[in-house]
């Protein structure tokens, strides 16, 4: 299997998976849970192909429709054992970016696109079914929020780039700059670092005008 395949379908899952965790804590039934993993999992992949005017991925291999339909049936079978991954939630959301921002990179570069659109196009790719998810979802979507996450996508892509011109095999270079948004992403969560707000200090609620 190529690895680009392989990195794309692992993202798949990942995107699945959260998809199934956040539907799980809106409490939907079997049929919103599909939706919700469904879209989480292409929804990037979709937008990415029909900008740069390839075919439809996951239209043209049902292998992604597979993944994203077993993902879901297992999740209805062990739900009770899920309840206890509601907090790794974004664990795998950031799986899932980091795949699908190098995957989405590579793509664009095979049409020659310049490294601006190429990181552009693998940031959304990456962040757009997590979009499609929270609004399905009644929430407001993490890339909107003061959270580190399309930055991560970024710094990520141009990585990517970085490391192509020290001249590293193209395996290599996936894989570390993967890496670079998924450390990004986790070490925003755990140090709690934010993009600064332009509505200056927020006040608490009960706090004097």
């Amino acid at each position: 299997m190529d690895y680009l395949l392989f990195m794309d379908i692992l993202g798949t899952v990942a995107f699945s998976i959260s998809g199934v965790l956040t539907a799980m804590k809106k409490r939907m039934d079997a049929f919103g849970i599909l939706i919700i993993a469904f879209v989480t999992a292409v929804g990037g992949g979709t937008l990415r192909d029909i900008l740069i005017g390839f075919p439809i991925t996951w239209m043209r291999n049902m292998t992604y429709v597979h993944v994203i339909l077993i993902t879901t049936i297992v999740a209805a079978l062990f739900r009770s054992k899920l309840v206890y991954l509601r907090k790794s939630l974004f664990l795998f959301d950031t799986i899932g970016i980091g795949l699908y921002t190098v995957v989405g990179i590579q793509k664009a570069i095979s049409i020659d696109l310049p490294p601006v659109i190429c990181v552009a196009i693998g940031t959304m790719s990456a962040c757009f079914g997590g979009v499609i998810r929270d609004i399905l979802c009644n929430e407001i979507p993490v890339i909107f929020r003061k959270e580190i996450y399309a930055t991560a996508c970024i710094l990520g892509g141009v990585s990517y780039f970085l490391l192509v011109k020290v001249g590293l095999p193209q395996n290599i270079t996936f894989i570390i700059s993967g890496a670079v948004v998924i450390l990004t992403r986790l070490l925003a969560v755990v140090f709690k670092l934010q993009l600064p707000s332009v509505y200056g200090k927020e006040k608490e609620p009960n706090e004097a005008p």
